[in-house]
């Protein structure tokens, strides 16, 4: 689907409406080079949102690691014993 005849109507069409308002004393800041500035604006705008969204998460995953690991180190000399005790019940003693 080729869009650039639909995107030149519409953008001519902007433009129509921008000198229209124009002639009514309404406004002369309604045409496409405002209207591209503003999409950009909400573009970097958005990408600032996703990337602080992204830190966000970056972090909490970091953190959940931390306790993750904290809880793995401090219950490993705990579970040793036990399983040890359970291979020598099993007869797979570490000989």
């Amino acid at each position: 689907m080729n869009t650039r005849p639909l995107l030149t109507t519409a953008l001519n069409g902007l433009d129509r409406i921008g000198f229209q308002l124009d002639q009514y004393g309404i406004t002369g800041k309604f045409n496409r080079h405002n209207l591209a500035a503003f999409i950009m604006l909400e573009q970097k705008y958005l990408e600032g949102e996703w990337d602080s969204l992204q830190a966000k998460f970056d972090r909490r995953r970091s953190q959940v690691e931390g306790v993750l690991t904290a809880i793995e180190t401090r219950t490993d000399p705990l579970i040793k014993p036990v399983i040890s005790r359970i291979n020598q019940f099993r007869g797979k003693a570490g000989n």
